[in-house]
């Protein structure tokens, strides 16, 4: 059982179990699968978060990065979205998954067509908190979000199949369907430290 003062212990155990199973699975459904249900367990409860992950900005939507797989195998963020804060339409370009921690998103996905137009796939959807949905070029990946709450801070946990701030993505004109190449980066220098593990230490003497 994780000690009380071990706070972000729900976060690393999460990381171990994504670990464990990039390292034993390569197929992309499987990872879909059984990433959501680790993630789902992650996103049950908020108190790991740390508080510097849960900060919005005045005028963009956040995104922290809480662990990259040193094999960039995949990642995991902290998307945190204030008040009428909402994404362009954009792609990922690789698989991933999407929990709702606190709050709610609006989602509405879009596919091109042959001859290059973007046009609405399926009616906007709302992910609401404890759950899941999923994105890749083969189950589509193409999609705008926006904060489902008009008044309040709402935070998501995304996973993705590489380190997301270093993917070279694009962003589509709603009117053309051009794509705009985007690298997103991440909105804060520092990641939380997961390995210091001393109080939980400490507190067993």
């Amino acid at each position: 059982m994780n000690n009380q003062t071990d706070t972000i212990a729900p976060l690393r155990d999460f990381v171990i179990g994504m670990t464990h199973l990039v390292s034993q699975e390569s197929t992309e459904s499987n990872l879909i699968s059984k990433g959501s249900d680790l993630l789902e367990t992650l996103i049950q409860t908020d108190s790991w978060l740390p508080e510097f992950c849960t900060v919005p900005h005045p005028e963009f939507y956040q995104q922290f990065l809480l662990h990259a797989d040193p094999l960039g195998r995949f990642s995991v963020v902290s998307f945190v979205w204030g008040p009428g804060q909402k994404t362009p339409i954009h792609d990922h370009c690789i698989w991933g998954l999407i929990g709702m921690l606190r709050g709610m998103e609006k989602g509405q996905r879009y596919k091109k067509l042959a001859s290059g137009e973007l046009v609405m796939d399926g009616p906007e959807t709302v992910l609401r908190q404890g759950y899941i949905e999923a994105v890749s070029p083969t189950i589509g990946d193409i999609h705008v979000v926006s904060n489902a709450i008009p008044d309040k801070t709402s935070i998501s946990i995304h996973v993705y199949g590489a380190n997301i701030g270093a993917v070279k993505r694009h962003t589509y004109d709603p009117t053309t369907g051009s794509p705009k190449n985007f690298v997103s980066g991440y909105s804060s220098k520092q990641i939380p430290n997961l390995w210091d593990r001393s109080a939980e230490i400490r507190a067993s003497l």
